[in-house]
């Protein structure tokens, strides 16, 4: 793996390349990996795994044509080879009046801001298979636990590093660590499964492996003898391992690309008034230690707090540069690249602001309904926002959480859910997507 400021060279090295190969504009992108992980299962070592990628990726401007390519090989002659194909490329392609490269007027300048990505401990094999068989134990050790699918911890460090033929160079290292545990509960038929997890940039942040193990433990044996729902219409409250889904869906229904294409079911909405003016939702890819913070974008735009969503009200879209000129619009500085292909549009560390209400207060007046943990399918059209999904939880019976309960459907359409959403005040900030509990009432319920 090369450091930032070789892995810069080496990108600069290539657009050069591409330059004399005949390229009008162009841009190189590096992308390297190193991660080790230890899992166990039962009290004993089942895998060690240490994996290491790079690649690095080239994109090239001829005659209003783009063409894109990448490469594991970085060495001298591969990257002739490589820019000489990309352009030979691009001058068979069609042309697409959208294609190019960032406005070079609104580029990230330098220094970039220290995001504390980087975790300067290391994690040996060793220091690994201890906190996996320390999350396992504990799990283990929940009365009601019958086997285990294992516990695991990883480390890594990767480095990207981005550079333009109009003048952007940037370059970053980030670390992240890992712990895991699932196991099993009950037997025969009746068997549950569940798991806990936790990832973070440095190793600080995670959770101790005990406490990964419990909880693990504890939601297994919580699921046992799910019972059935009848079907209707009832509240129904999302946990926050399931409710940044909901999120997940307006994200891609904000997306540039989406709109352009007019395959939202979000289209002619924007500044629309789509949830209650108590919900805010912040996209902050600044944020130090963020899983997905970043100093610049895929096209080295630079990267800024924003609320996607304010005071309920829609803030307007996520867009690259193709999706902006498509829309006559300027690019947001959301734009994500991989080793081959065009940018794409991602959002960063998505938060929905917590709301002023216990999750207990939340629940509280609900006589009959279901608080979700687990879904199941990708039952959820794009472009009419129609969701159903499969579903399993607790029942919630006089504002109290009830018996396991399986094998439902969970339907509505999003313009109404986000509509009904009102969050409580339990936010914990450690995924990317990160909600507090969540309730919406109406929701079909598909049971017995």
């Amino acid at each position: 793996m090369l450091s930032p400021a070789v892995a810069q060279e080496r990108c600069h090295a290539l657009i050069e390349r591409a330059v004399r190969a005949g390229a009008e504009a162009g841009d190189a992108i590096y992308l390297a990996n190193a991660s080790e992980s230890v899992q166990v299962r039962l009290g004993a070592l089942e895998d060690v795994e240490r994996s290491e990628s790079e690649h690095i990726g080239l994109r090239v401007f001829v005659g209003g044509a783009s063409a894109s390519i990448g490469s594991t090989d970085l060495g001298d002659a591969a990257l002739d080879e490589l820019a000489t194909r990309a352009v030979a490329m691009a001058r068979a392609a069609p042309a697409d009046k959208y294609a190019g490269l960032a406005p070079g007027d609104r580029l990230a300048k330098g220094p970039f801001a220290d995001l504390d990505l980087e975790d300067a401990a290391e994690r040996s094999p060793q220091d690994l298979r201890a906190a996996a068989e320390e999350a396992e134990d504990a799990a283990r050790a929940v009365a009601g636990v019958t086997n285990s699918e294992g516990a695991g911890a990883s480390a890594g460090r990767g480095v990207v590093a981005l550079a333009t033929s109009h003048g952007f160079s940037g370059a970053y290292a980030a670390t992240s660590h890992g712990l895991s545990a699932s196991v099993v509960a009950g037997e025969g038929g009746a068997m549950q499964r569940d798991y806990s997890w936790r990832s973070g940039r440095h190793a600080a942040d995670l959770l101790p492996p005990a406490e990964i193990g419990r909880r693990a433990g504890d939601r297994a044996v919580a699921r046992l003898n799910p019972g059935k729902l009848k079907s209707g219409t009832m509240p129904v409250v999302f946990d926050p391992r399931v409710g940044g889904s909901l999120v997940g869906h307006l994200l891609g229904a904000i997306s540039g690309a989406a709109i352009a294409r007019r395959a939202s079911f979000l289209l002619d909405r924007d500044g629309a008034q789509l949830f209650d003016s108590a919900i805010t939702i912040l996209d902050d890819p600044l944020r130090p230690r963020g899983l997905r913070s970043r100093p610049f974008d895929g096209e080295g735009l630079p990267t800024a707090p924003r609320a996607l969503v304010e005071a309920g009200r829609l803030t307007g879209w996520l867009m690259d540069s193709a999706s902006a000129r498509q829309l006559g619009a300027e690019p947001t500085g959301h734009a994500s690249r991989g080793a081959s292909g065009p940018p794409h549009v991602t959002a960063s560390n998505v938060v929905l602001q917590p709301g002023t209400v216990t999750p207990q207060a939340l629940m509280a007046d609900i006589a009959d309904g279901v608080y979700v943990t687990e879904l199941l399918g990708q039952g959820v059209n794009g472009v009419t926002g129609d969701y159903s999904r499969g579903a399993s939880g607790f029942r919630i019976v006089n504002g109290e959480i009830a018996g396991a309960v399986a094998e439902f459907t969970v339907a509505g359409n999003l313009i109404d859910m986000f509509a009904a959403l009102v969050a409580a005040d339990d936010l914990d900030i450690h995924r990317g997507i990160d909600v507090p509990t969540l309730r919406i009432d109406g929701l079909s319920i598909a049971g017995d």
